[in-house]
Order: C-alpha cells, then structure tokens, then sequence
C-alpha cells in the first residue's frame, strides 16, 4: 500500500466529532513507514481541517465528496463544479418538497432558512433522543453553523445566477423519509448529477465526475501509481466509489449491510477505533 484515503465522518471521527488518539497514533505510524495519508470528506476543506489540526495530522485533503482537492499545505489542486442550471433545478425541486438546501460554493456555504434547518435537525435528534430538552438540542444543532459558516441569503435562486459563484454539492436534509425518496425519484435521471448520502436524513448531489474514488485517482496519476495501490476506508454512500475501486476497501463495522458488501474488508466501528485497527491489520500484513 502506498495511499490510506479516509473518509471522516462515521469513519475516521468518533461520534463527538474527533479523531482518537488511538487513530491518529496509527495514522502518524503509517506516514512514518512511508505510507501517505489522505482524508476525502463530503466536508469543506475548512470543516475538515479543524479535527485534523486538533489531532496534530497534516495532510491533502478531496473536499466535499471529490469536488474540490487540496495539497497539505491548503493549495487548491483541482475542482469540478456542479452545471448550475443543473444546480438550480435540483434546489428548485428539493425546494419544493419542503427540504432545507445548503449549496457548497466557492464562496462559503449558503442557504435560505437558518429556522428550516434548526427544525430539521431538532425533529431528527428528538426522535433518537427523546430524553434530551429542547435547549440542549439547539445547542447542539448550533454547533453545525460553527463548522461550517453557513451564510443566510434570500434566495438560493439569485445566488445560482450569479456568475462568480461556483457550486460544488448541494446537501439536503429532510423531515420524512418520503421527502427523500420523492427526491430521489425525480431527479434520479438528471444527468448532470451523481446522488449520493451521508446520512439517513441527507442527500448530496455533485458533478457526476466529483466522486471520491475518482478524485483519489486524479491524486495520484502523476506519482506512477494504481488503485490497486490505495487502501480507503468509509461508511456510507458518498464513500461507494473509493470503497469499490481501491484495492483494499474498508468498510466500517457501523456501515450498512450494502456497504459492506462493496468492501473485501471489514473493520470495527468508528467509535471503537476503526481506522485504527484496519491500519494495523494493513501494516502487520506488509510486514510479513
């Protein structure tokens, strides 16, 4: 193995949003044998610097699931922005279903309805933890816009004509589940756009191009090496093409089923220290 690309997210981070002394012991062991480490996010690059940096690892970084690459020392080597009449009808449509829309531009993230999103996320954390209050909820919910300095403007529409704005994903989150399939279905054959997910409540859309795997293979085309030569580890959707063309897929112990059929390996749990121990299996391997 040459490359460790991981996803964070479920995968590399806890549930507190950090990464564990355990993994990042790991990570460093395998740069230190020569092994070079890469995360690829369906975070900005700014969101996924902030644990990265609290855990000491410096490292390139394939922001927002393919779409925008960058070097350890935060240069921009590559992006592939979404089509935006493509952009503007799937806001349009998720728009409509009653969805809270995010776009992920050059420009920082934009949205239309702080409320919206408090309340979506509100609904979806009082149903999986009934015994928490409200306030504790909001606290919690605020910290979202803390990660990723979400900007509040009057119309998504407006933004999406404006010329100096490129747009890299759009992420949307639902009350229901049928808001999702809904979605889903109708744009399902839109082909200016790849779906995937990171979350039970989310959808992402990209250029059909912005892909982790492909991103990944971008990476390394000038350094004489194959997929076969990567090892990647994730736990949902908007990890599938990095899981499906490395050589060493890992999939985490808290993926789906699904998931873990793409992958020849399985790890533990993230909150068990699953990048951790898939690394050490990989480098025992190595050393035999």
């Amino acid at each position: 193995m040459k490359l460790i690309a991981s996803d964070m997210d479920g995968t590399l981070l806890n549930e507190n949003g950090e990464i564990s002394e355990a993994n990042a012991e790991a990570v460093k062991i395998a740069v230190e044998k020569g092994i070079e480490f890469i995360v690829a996010t369906g975070r900005s690059y700014h969101a996924a610097n902030i644990p990265l940096q609290a855990a000491g690892i410096t490292c390139p970084v394939v922001s927002l699931n393919g779409a925008v690459t960058y070097l350890e020392n935060g240069k921009q080597i590559n992006s592939i922005p979404m089509d935006k009449q493509v952009a503007a009808r799937i806001a349009n449509e998720c728009s409509k279903l009653g969805m809270y829309v995010e776009l992920f531009t050059n420009k920082g993230v934009l949205s239309e309805s702080r409320e919206h999103f408090l309340d979506v996320l509100i609904d979806i954390m009082r149903s999986a933890n009934p015994d928490i209050s409200e306030e504790e909820m909001r606290e919690m919910v605020e910290q979202r816009f803390q990660l990723e300095e979400v900007s509040f403007v009057e119309s998504l529409q407006t933004a999406l004509k404006d010329e100096n704005v490129e747009i890299y994903k759009i992420l949307t989150f639902a009350f229901e589940e049928n808001q999702l399939e809904e979605a889903k279905r109708k744009l399902r054959d839109e082909t200016g756009a790849v779906i995937t997910s990171s979350g039970d409540t989310n959808l992402e859309f990209n250029h059909p191009k912005a892909q982790k795997g492909l991103a990944i293979q971008k990476y390394i085309e000038d350094k004489d090496w194959s997929m076969e030569d990567v090892m990647t580890m994730g736990d949902n959707w908007n990890d599938a093409s990095m899981l499906e063309m490395a050589g060493r897929g890992v999939a985490m112990g808290n993926a789906s089923d699904k998931i873990k059929k793409l992958c020849d390996y399985e790890t533990v749990a993230n909150d068990q220290d699953g990048v951790a121990k898939a690394i050490e299996e990989m480098l025992r391997e190595l050393d035999k």
